[in-house]
């Protein structure tokens, strides 16, 4: 079961087999079919979401230590009802009630799951099954119907349709059994199979036809400064002015108009609303005026007495035109949760040995295109691209496009930053706003309104990379931006009501084990004679 949920990563980049998500999940649900009993199901289920969660998150090693193991651990759980509902609605003999409701009740099981572990204290929506799909926005459409969460419903409900079909072929169906007992043709229950494989992977391209993006009402050009590798803060602040210098000078990259520009996470060591860091932030305006373009900008703050803070600080010729305080911080790199019971931790790894303070709020910046129009943005920062919500609120809040400051040199090398990149196509689809990442050590991404790929610089390089966005009016919304997360609370309502079905099933309702469907009999006794 380890095994089995290990395999759905290579769905994920690096591996990028995003077509494995479409079946990947098939050899888990025979295993959970052919337990003895449902308790067994359940328990094998949570193996398979231990295998699935420490295989997606195997790149945090090196900063949490055994702390991926105890994530994996506990979070695992939350996939028991997905392996108690398998195993109760797929089992042979499969019926066409329990047909019917298997393509409802598992996709909604593990929907539950994902969204369950999304909240915060759970460690957020990493690796959610949807995210598998960012290349492909003909399928991406579905999340601006549904968010993400329709895209993981797509893709389980395929994995129970192939399953279906399994157990309908006299050939296949003994691998669902624990015996070798033979198969009864189904013929039916195969086609209803196919059917529900065939309806799941051609929802988004039919949702991609039938919602159209909004149509740009402006042009933009955002540049992207990514300095690389660089231990030292202050040769890091150096290297991503000089970059940015580079774009009002001849050269490569002369000739390029930004309307912003965009640095990473932690691009500059200081703080730059205090006295002593004036000629800091005198730069930073005259590297904004020389270009002609407003300057994002990421520090860390000391608060005294209090902690520190990651902010994102917008800066035009004229001074600081507004902040950004990081709202959902990194578990075990920013913060421990549970930090009495799991402080342990920061002696045997690279946890988190202090808790930085979160922000309050989501609000917008307002920065100046070149021609002196308003550009409402939505500021993120790093982590925060994991989470549906927080983009849809600066969606609704009016922001005309998506910006994400990043940082994840801990990780280099591995997975983790490219996994971290593909979560912007998913943000743009949902919000129908185009979405840029601009990060330290990379990758810097930009997608646009519909999760198109439009600029990928990957973790080794170091440079800027300049894209031109179509921009909707800051009215239009997607389904997702007006109706929010209706796929998780419809799933929500499917397990409950499952749940109690199962319990009128185990129990009886009234009448329910009376007469031949009880197994109860009329007897007869000789001689006594039956009252009129």
């Amino acid at each position: 079961m380890l095994l089995a949920g290990a395999l759905l990563v290579l769905t994920f980049p690096d591996a990028n087999l995003e077509f494995l998500a479409w079946f990947g999940l098939v050899p888990g649900l025979v295993l959970i079919v052919r337990s003895p009993t449902a308790r067994e199901g359940g328990i094998r289920a949570w193996w398979l979401g231990a295998g699935y969660l420490i295989a997606a998150l195997y790149w945090l090693a090196p900063e949490i230590g055994p702390g991926v193991l105890l994530v994996a651990a506990v979070v695992g759980v939350l996939w028991v009802p997905f392996g108690v509902a398998a195993w109760k609605l797929l089992r042979p003999p499969v019926t066409w009630p329990r047909a019917l409701a298997a393509l409802v009740v598992v996709p909604s099981c593990w929907l539950l799951t994902e969204w369950l572990r999304s909240w915060q204290a759970l460690g957020g929506p990493w690796a959610v099954f949807g995210v598998s799909q960012w290349q492909h926005p003909a399928v991406l459409a579905l999340a601006a119907v549904g968010g993400v969460w329709l895209i993981s419903i797509a893709l389980v409900m395929a994995n129970v349709a192939i399953v279906l079909v399994i157990g309908s072929l006299p050939r296949l169906g003994a691998v669902l059994r624990s015996g070798l007992a033979p198969v009864t043709p189904r013929p039916g229950l195969a086609v209803l199979g196919v059917i529900a494989a065939v309806a799941s992977v051609g929802a988004g391209p039919l949702a991609f036809a039938l919602t159209p993006a909004s149509p740009a009402v402006r042009q933009v050009t955002i540049a992207m400064v990514q300095p690389g590798i660089i231990d030292n803060a202050v040769q890091r602040a150096d290297a991503s002015e000089r970059l940015t210098a580079e774009l009002s000078r001849s050269g490569l990259l002369g000739g390029v108009k930004p309307d912003l520009i965009v640095w990473g996470e932690s691009s500059t060591a200081v703080d730059l609303t205090l006295a002593k860091n004036r000629a800091q932030l005198l730069a930073m305006e005259n590297l904004s005026k020389e270009d002609g373009a407003d300057l994002l900008v990421n520090q860390d703050t000391t608060v005294p007495g209090e902690g520190q803070e990651k902010v994102g600080v917008l800066v035009s010729p004229a001074g600081i035109e507004g902040e950004y305080i990081k709202t959902r911080l990194v578990p075990f790199g920013e913060y421990i949760p549970f930090r009495q019971q799991l402080g342990w931790l920061t002696k045997i790894s690279k946890a988190a040995v202090a808790n930085m303070i979160p922000g309050t709020s989501a609000h917008l910046l307002h920065a100046t295109d070149r021609t002196g129009k308003p550009l409402p943005i939505g500021v993120l920062i790093c982590f925060e691209s994991a989470f549906p919500d927080m983009s849809r609120v600066d969606t609704d809040k009016g922001a005309q496009l998506i910006v994400y400051q990043s940082e994840t040199s801990t990780f280099q090398g591995t997975w983790g930053p490219d996994q971290h990149a593909s979560l912007g196509a998913v943000r743009a689809a949902e919000t129908g706003r185009p979405v840029v990442q601009a990060a330290l050590t990379g990758d810097t991404v930009a997608y646009d309104a519909r999760g198109r790929l439009l600029a990928w610089m990957g973790q080794s390089a170091h440079s800027v990379v300049t894209v031109r966005l179509g921009l909707p009016a800051a009215s239009d919304r997607t389904i997702y931006d007006r109706f929010g997360d209706y796929v998780p609370w419809s799933a929500v309502g499917v397990t409950l009501l499952a749940v109690l079905v199962m319990f009128a099933n185990s129990r009886g309702f009234p009448g329910r084990n009376a007469g031949i469907r009880g197994k109860y009999e009329a007897q007869y006794v000789a001689g006594q004679s039956v009252p009129r």
